[in-house]
């Protein structure tokens, strides 16, 4: 179960950065019953073999993501009936909806199932795609004369602590052999990071892959540039309240899920070019040649057998939030619902099993 949260104000803004003030307020008087509810021995049943009918799930699927891709792979006649497919991706935004009990499987980084655990929110991991290249790239704001990571000290960093991309940046950070306090950690949610670039708030900010060419398109002349590090955000996942795995039959359906949702990751790396155009140029208005920049940094899917190296990496992230006082240590183990370990690595080849 859920630990309390960490105290002070390393604690404060912890949560603040992730929900607002409402929210967090309500997150730590109200949410632990959600996790409290979760019968325990339920937990540990072996899973179902096969999906009860009638059972219905509620999954995340940003921007159409999945959706589309399930579509094109030919792989959307699921075993079960999604009752909703929610416009969701955000860590903070999925936690309130599992708080809020409008979404039950959800596709996220690393970084979230540790914000929930210090809500007192109780989920568990259920599958791993391993990312081997980085997801996300330093761009500087224009004129600035960043060239390296060493150059951040004393720049104006912009700082999501709940996000991957503030996850990333404090790795490149200890990589680089600097302090947190060495630069300024300017907290703000990704959403908001590319105005903050663009009006100079910040001299830094982490983008995703898919932000990066149109963002240089714009500013690259002006003197906006992307800053090269080999530091990685390893996990990509799927999650599900406790609450949720403990209903036996909702257990089998994520079962059940995990196997097309693998395959999906595979058939997209396999089609870059339907995909490019499908997804990146019908549905997010990119040209043809943004699409294949992006495409060009895709990470090759990786589902592991065992989630060692998984699990090992979730203790390095948690334990980087504790060094910044942003959490307690804890043991991360506990996040990780191990019925479900090999599904992924099963569905696929071997060349994408790792």
């Amino acid at each position: 179960m859920p630990a309390p949260p960490a105290s002070g104000v390393g604690r404060r803004l912890f949560l603040t950065s992730l929900l607002g003030v409402t929210a967090a307020a309500a997150g730590l008087s109200g949410c632990a019953e959600a996790g409290a509810a979760a019968d325990e021995a339920s937990l540990k049943d072996p899973l179902a073999k096969k999906v009860p009918a009638g059972t219905s799930l509620k999954i995340s699927s940003f921007q159409n993501f999945q959706q589309l891709q399930l579509e094109l792979a030919g792989l959307d006649e699921l075993p079960f009936e999604v009752s909703d497919w929610l416009n969701i991706g955000a860590g903070p935004d999925v936690i309130n909806a599992f708080r809020a009990r409008s979404l039950e499987l959800a596709n996220n980084a690393g970084i979230p199932p540790i914000q929930a655990y210090y809500q007192g929110f109780d989920a568990r991991i259920v599958a791993i795609n391993i990312t081997r290249k980085p997801n996300y790239l330093f761009a500087t704001r224009p004129g600035s004369d960043i060239r390296a990571v060493e150059d951040f000290r004393g720049k104006r960093l912009a700082f999501s602590q709940g996000q991957a991309q503030g996850v990333v940046l404090l790795r490149a950070l200890k990589e680089a052999g600097l302090k947190y306090d060495d630069a300024e950690l300017v907290p703000l949610t990704s959403n908001q990071f590319l105005t903050a670039l663009q009006s100079g708030q910040v001299d830094i900010a982490p983008l995703g892959n898919t932000q990066v060419p149109s963002y240089l398109e714009q500013y690259g002349s002006k003197g906006a540039r992307t800053v090269p590090t080999d530091v990685v955000d390893l996990l990509n996942l799927l999650w599900a309240p406790a609450t949720v795995l403990a209903d036996r039959a909702k257990a089998a359906a994520i079962a059940a899920y995990i196997p097309y949702w693998a395959k999906g990751a595979v058939w997209q790396y396999e089609h870059p070019d339907e995909w490019n155009e499908e997804y990146y140029v019908k549905t997010q208005n990119l040209t043809l040649a943004q699409a294949e920049s992006i495409t060009e940094l895709a990470n090759k899917p990786l589902f592991p057998p065992s989630w060692d190296e998984a699990i090992a990496w979730e203790q390095e992230t948690a334990d980087l939030l504790a060094e910044g006082g942003y959490v307690k240590k804890f043991d991360v183990g506990e996040l990780f619902d191990r019925r479900f370990e090999s599904l992924a690595a099963e569905a696929v080849p071997e060349e994408y099993r790792r």
